[in-house]
């Protein structure tokens, strides 16, 4: 019976040194890591009085006209008229500060007609508002 033992014992040795690790496989190589986000491109330098001539060519006119007088082609359908931003008496009759409020937040914001649209979006850029001001200003005759 102890042969039997011993045989059993020799057995189970070859049989665990057959199952000890030989050398370790490679590594199965990583994924390549995304490569990170570029940062976000930062928004070229607008000049303001660039901007403020454009925005009242684009969005003004319309109802104002060119020259401010309140005849744009889109005056015709309104009712009331588009303020006539040439006129001294107007022009005297309002802060810098009021003029900045109807062209954010449009005519309803100060009590006026809401014909006159806001434009939130230069809420976030008072260097193109003030411009727009001085823009408005400089209609006055």
């Amino acid at each position: 019976m102890r042969a039997k033992w011993i045989g059993l014992l020799i057995g189970l040795i070859v049989g665990i040194s057959g199952c000890t690790p030989k050398e370790a496989a490679p590594a199965e190589p990583k994924a390549a890591e995304p490569a990170p986000a570029p940062a976000p491109a930062e928004e070229p330098a607008v000049d303001p009085v660039a901007a403020a001539s454009e925005i009242f060519q684009s969005r003004c006119t319309v109802c104002h006209g060119e020259g401010g007088k309140g005849d744009g082609a889109g005056s015709a359908a309104l009712d009331p008229k588009p303020r006539d931003l040439t006129s001294p008496e107007w022009q005297s009759s309002v802060t810098d500060e009021h003029i900045r409020k109807i062209i954010v937040y449009g005519g309803s914001a100060v009590g006026k007609a809401a014909t006159m649209p806001a434009n939130p979006d230069l809420d976030a850029k008072p260097e193109v508002v003030a411009e727009l001001v001085k823009y408005v200003r400089g209609l006055a005759k």
